[in-house]
């Protein structure tokens, strides 16, 4: 979603109630992605004021009370997002229907759960609490990855059995000389 400076806001609106184009053709003109954009700033700078077409840095975290409130409200009067929002001097009116939307999918408890993404540190956590692995249990992935290292590791002792079955001596002849030059570049 675009966001739009407050002079950029107040110049859009005077724009729309001094001049004679219409919230299509200005917001054509300005590159605002809806018309309806536009007329919400309108309705809300002359229900509040200049003041609330401003962005604020914090934003204000709303009670579950006050959510189920405003939409008691719009559902008793009927009333639009718009109107509805105004009404609570709230300047955001689509935030009125994701707390519907979050309302009819998980009830009250939905409108509890705090806003934007968390944290990565949290994530980790929350996937481990959601997830707990006792330390004998292993995925599927790491079981497979076990069970491959402990083929290769047969299969090699398979391959070096069967070498000392064809010659004994030469075998240990070889792995003699092995062990010793690795001894001797450990001591040096």
């Amino acid at each position: 979603m675009a966001k739009y400076s407050e002079p950029f806001k107040l110049k859009v609106v005077k724009e729309y109630l001094d001049g004679p184009l219409g919230s299509r053709l200005l917001a054509r003109k300005y590159g605002i992605k809806s018309h309806k954009q536009l007329l919400n700033w309108v309705q809300v700078y002359k229900e509040l004021g200049a003041a609330s077409l401003a962005r604020t840095k914090k934003k204000e975290a709303y009670t579950v009370q006050f959510k189920l409130d405003v939409l008691s409200f719009m559902k008793r009067t009927g009333a639009s997002l718009t109107e509805t929002a105004l009404e609570f001097g709230l300047t955001n009116p689509p935030m009125i229907s994701s707390w519907k939307k979050r309302l009819l999918e998980g009830g009250a408890e939905a409108l509890s759960r705090p806003r934007g993404r968390p944290s990565m540190k949290n994530k980790t956590k929350n996937e481990k609490a959601k997830h707990p692995q006792k330390k004998n249990e292993m995925t599927r992935e790491q079981k497979l990855e076990r069970e491959n290292e402990l083929l290769r590791l047969e299969v090699e002792y398979l391959k070096k059995l069967q070498a000392f079955q064809m010659d004994p001596d030469g075998y240990l002849e070889k792995h003699k000389q092995h062990y010793h030059s690795n001894s001797k570049k450990s001591s040096d």
